[in-house]
């Protein structure tokens, strides 16, 4: 096998100091952090961290600002999202290079995730004029009840590696819209997108008359995090990670009476029906499988496929598979680039030989790519998985592109293994049945917070809720009504007339 060719560490250093330039991001270097590159698996340059004091001080300040923002009348804050979006347009490409450094993304994937932060900044301006309540009838005379909602107070928001920006944005755009001041500690893995991101939105600030306090960025290791969840200021913690780090954040946010809104682990699968069109399948499920190289929480873990068209449908997934390209992800005929670390490799491997311990048998793929130019660098061939049983290995996630394939006879057997996992957050079946599209959407179907139909489990709109149930959190971020997890409502109840009723008849005095 030939080894994978890849640009020079001081290409990618060259390229990324040339985006931040463009942002205007002046680089706090220093020795608590180091900026690393998955391309070539080497570092780029060090930076500053922030420490105790610094965390202090940006909650703070945050509260602070908090206290002005939320009078600022809505549209008005609007105007901060529309000018961030319109910058972001304007950096769409060099946002999309820090994104494939720092995360490894291949090229359409990185300028997609900006996209998406344009897309919700679009949406978050809109929600600036329809933070709707409503009116409730009274059952007194001469009164009225209403529902109002207020913004909340500072959200911390911690992010991971894998959305490193879009999922940033999801929740900024839509907290400063609902009134809100946001604190950021994005992953260690990724903080030169985080630079950017936090010096476009200063340059948003300062162009419509804002003050920075209402976003500040802590670039900090677990330490900063557990910092934002424990300070009471801290209104809402919006954490996306991990199953077992969301074991930690839920119960200690909790534990202060906070609230937190968590996006946890994903092991998404696809049912695939006799009656689907597999072609539409087989791209539905390879773009789902291995794209981001299998490190989305949306990614395809697990394809459920009848028994009359599993050898078929296995036949040509494992053909594709043997075709994809595989490499420096700036390329642009790439479509699968590195696994962010070598920990994720040895997940993988630990994953696979678990399976095939069980019985299982490894199709096609799982095996390391040579790197001979950077041998710290970890790219894969995405690996396909023939198992007869859901056991614990194909139950639990692992964060690498490995595809476990498994059959049914009956619809309820497909449904039952599809929930038979403890997390809930993306599914897909592919079928022209419409009673079986129908069941799988239904409250007997798919169990998770995202289900689809004939499309797989990645690739979320902006417009829709995003999250799911179980181990995944059950939080719902980005569009529909997400918008209330980050403010307060509030019942009122006003009387115009010029007498005193009380509810339910009750009479006193």
């Amino acid at each position: 096998m030939t080894g994978i060719a890849l640009p020079a560490t001081d290409e990618l250093r060259a390229r990324a100091r040339s985006a931040l330039d463009r942002v205007g991001v002046a680089v706090p270097e220093g020795n608590g952090l180091r900026a690393r590159t998955p391309i070539t698996g080497e570092d780029l340059f060090g930076l500053a961290a922030t420490g105790t004091a610094g965390t202090e001080e940006a909650l703070v300040a945050a509260r602070a600002a908090f206290l002005d923002w939320r009078t600022t009348p809505a549209p008005r804050r609007g105007d901060l999202v529309r000018r961030l979006g319109d910058l972001l347009r304007d950096h769409k490409d060099d946002l999309a290079d820090l994104i494939t450094i720092e995360a490894g993304k291949i090229r359409s994937e990185a300028l997609g995730e900006v996209q998406e932060m344009i897309d919700i900044c679009d949406f978050a301006v809109g929600l600036s004029r329809q933070l709707y309540g409503r009116t409730i009838a009274s059952e007194r005379p001469g009164h009225r009840l209403a529902e109002t909602w207020h913004p909340l107070g500072v959200v911390g928001v911690i992010s991971a590696f894998n959305f490193p920006a879009a999922v940033w944005s999801w929740n900024t755009a839509v907290a400063l819209a609902c009134g809100d001041t946001v604190v950021w500690k994005p992953s260690e893995l990724t903080p030169l997108i985080s630079l950017a991101c936090d010096r476009l939105l200063a340059r948003a600030a300062d162009d419509v008359g804002v003050p920075r306090d209402v976003h500040r960025l802590l670039l900090g290791d677990r330490a900063v995090g557990e910092q934002l969840v424990d300070d009471p200021r801290v209104a809402l913690v919006s954490a996306t990670g991990s199953t077992r780090m969301g074991r930690e954040v839920g119960p200690r946010v909790a534990a202060r009476f906070g609230r937190s809104l968590l996006e946890l682990g994903g092991n998404n699968a696809a049912v695939v029906a006799p009656s689907a069109d597999l072609d539409l399948a087989v791209q539905g499920i390879v773009f789902a499988a291995v794209g981001t190289a299998g490190q989305r929480c949306t990614t395809l873990r697990r394809l459920i496929a009848h028994h009359d068209i599993a050898e078929t449908l296995v036949g040509r997934l494992t053909a594709a598979y043997g075709k994809l390209p595989i490499g420096d992800p700036f390329d642009r005929t790439t479509l699968v680039g590195p696994l962010i670390s070598a920990r994720a490799l040895a997940e993988m491997r630990g994953a696979l030989d678990r399976v095939r311990g069980e019985g299982g048998e490894v199709l096609a793929g799982g095996a390391r790519r040579p790197t001979p130019s950077a041998p710290d660098a970890v790219y894969v061939d995405p690996a396909v998985v023939r198992v007869e049983r859901q056991t614990d290995v194909v139950r639990g996630e692992t964060f690498a592109p490995i595809l476990y394939v498994m059959t049914y006879d009956t619809f309820d057997e497909a449904i039952a293994l599809h929930n038979d996992v403890p997390q809930g957050l993306s599914s897909s079946i592919f079928t022209r049945d419409q009673q079986e599209a129908e069941r799988f959407l239904s409250a007997e179907g798919s169990d998770c917070g995202i289900a689809n139909v004939n499309i797989g489990t990645s690739g979320a709109e902006i417009g829709g809720a995003f999250g799911g149930e179980k181990e995944t959190g059950g939080g719902r971020e980005s569009g529909s009504d997400a918008w209330r997890a980050y403010m307060r409502s509030a019942t009122n109840t006003i009387n115009y007339s010029s007498r005193l009723s009380l509810a339910q008849n009750v009479s006193f005095l």
